[in-house]
């Protein structure tokens, strides 16, 4: 005891130093991983505000050769006084003659002031089955400038390219479609047992069932198109 007493007083100058040392080597240290800390903090506050604008391509569901561009808001935080500037990038007038189908509804031209996380626009449309080669091979651009509620400005590019409209089909009917046939045929079952028709009816459901199915498919899906060219003309 009295050994190592006296080795701490004769190398006391020593170990304070070496203390010393260790003291701030640890404070260093420190200060690094609190700098890192207040980084990560930042980022992910921001992360929890930036609004983040995307436009794809949407078919509609009852019928795949009808598309329109979808706008949409995928990031945490509200996009403000959002300004759309289009460009055709390439594919000539039947390029120009899509961006201004699809540039029908006014916010195009006016902007948005605020966009929600989340919410999305639809442009208007257009159907592929007139002229589906010169349109997939167009390609449109859209510089987007927008500022999140913390000011923090933004610009993007962002290139719709319509090649991605090849190789779509579908299979089966829409669900819509289907749900509104079995509501119809719903409502015809209970009108028929509350208006005495006791008896269980049975159907054949054959070629000419199938026939009929199809042509008032086909004809609903016009009266769906005609009404939207009435909304797109408002």
């Amino acid at each position: 005891m009295e050994n190592l007493i006296a080795f701490l007083n004769q190398n006391s100058g020593a170990l304070t130093v070496a203390f010393t040392g260790v003291v701030t080597f640890a404070t260093v240290v420190y200060a690094v991983l609190t700098a890192i800390l207040v980084a990560e903090t930042r980022k992910l506050r921001q992360a929890q505000t930036e609004p983040r604008i995307e436009i794809t391509v949407d078919a509609l569901d009852f019928a795949v050769n009808i598309v329109r561009l979808c706008v949409r808001n995928i990031g945490e935080g509200p996009a403000k006084n959002v300004k759309f500037e289009p460009t055709v990038v390439e594919g000539g007038e039947v390029a120009e003659g899509l961006l201004e189908e699809f540039l029908s509804p006014n916010f195009f031209k006016t902007g948005l002031r605020y966009f929600g996380p989340g919410q999305s626009r639809l442009s208007g449309y257009t159907q592929t089955n007139k002229h589906f080669e010169a349109k997939a091979s167009s390609s449109l651009c859209f510089k987007v400038a927008y500022e999140s509620v913390t000011s923090q400005k933004y610009v993007e590019e962002i290139v719709v390219d319509m090649a991605e409209l090849r190789g779509r089909y579908q299979l089966g009917k829409p669900h819509l479609y289907s749900i509104a046939k079995s509501i119809d045929k719903i409502q015809r079952d209970v009108h028929h047992i509350t208006t005495g028709f006791k008896r269980i009816e049975v159907d054949n459901y054959d070629r000419d069932d199938r026939e009929w199915e199809r042509k008032e498919w086909e004809a609903w899906k016009r009266q769906a198109v005609a009404e939207m060219e009435r909304n797109k003309g408002n």
